[in-house]
């Protein structure tokens, strides 16, 4: 690389214009683009666009000579869009040649924390990473932290399905007939609880999680009824 006597010298060797648009632009980018080096980029433009001296910039942004060169240079060869290419491949991670035995196991135990889910890759493979580095692995083979649900424990039962539809054609609807009728008084009764039920929290997994809880139906304080006919309420606190 040539090399310039004075930063005067380096910095008239390397002209850039930059239209007020371009310089809204680095401003928008150096804050709001999603990769951290991409902002630096847009950073060192812009405060080249602000005339800055290159030592300062250097300073500023904590770069070499050569890095704020290249900078420059790409700004120089595609504009603002060029800044936004990384060209960084990388070493391929060894974690990749273990995704199908590390996806099994976690099918079927899916790990609360990434804590958890180091200690199991490691267990399973050999390799040991950070846990900045274990979570970006498991976002990239599509698993989240995502909060386990529940169903109630009886609601996907076919024979408990067959039952209460046999109870509203045989007994429910015959009963509010009568009603209406006015020959009985028919109620809809229901309960309000202290929650009875599975504390659900948040594990790594591929997709949502459900388990069997109760319901939350079997303690309560206040009881309320309606009538089915004219629609009056009434309630008992427990």
């Amino acid at each position: 690389m040539q090399q310039y006597s004075t930063e005067a010298e380096w910095r008239d060797m390397i002209q850039i214009e930059f239209s007020e648009e371009e310089i809204q632009q680095l401003n928008y980018e150096r804050y709001h683009h999603p990769h951290p080096r991409v902002q630096k980029k847009m950073e060192v433009l812009y405060l080249k666009s602000r005339g800055l001296s290159h030592q300062e910039i250097r300073r500023l942004c904590q770069i070499s000579k050569t890095t704020l060169v290249s900078y420059l240079r790409q700004y120089q060869q595609g504009g603002i869009e060029q800044l936004k290419q990384l060209n960084y491949k990388g070493k391929p991670s060894q974690l990749n040649e273990q995704v199908k035995t590390i996806e099994v196991y976690f099918q079927e135990h899916p790990p609360r924390k990434v804590t958890e889910a180091q200690a199991k890759i490691e267990e399973l493979t050999g390799i040991r990473r950070n846990p900045t580095q274990i979570r970006a692995f498991l976002h990239r083979i599509g698993m989240r932290c995502r909060k386990v649900g529940f169903v109630p424990g009886k609601g996907s039962d076919p024979d408990k399905i067959e039952e209460q539809e046999n109870f509203r054609q045989q007994k429910l609807e015959p009963l509010l007939e009568e009603a209406k009728s006015g020959k009985k008084a028919v109620f809809f009764v229901d309960a309000a609880h202290f929650v009875h039920r599975a504390y659900l929290g948040f594990i790594w997994c591929f997709t949502r999680i459900f388990m069997r809880s109760p319901s939350g139906r079997k303690r309560f304080n206040v009881l309320g009824a309606i009538n089915a006919v004219t629609l009056r309420s009434g309630e008992r606190h427990q």
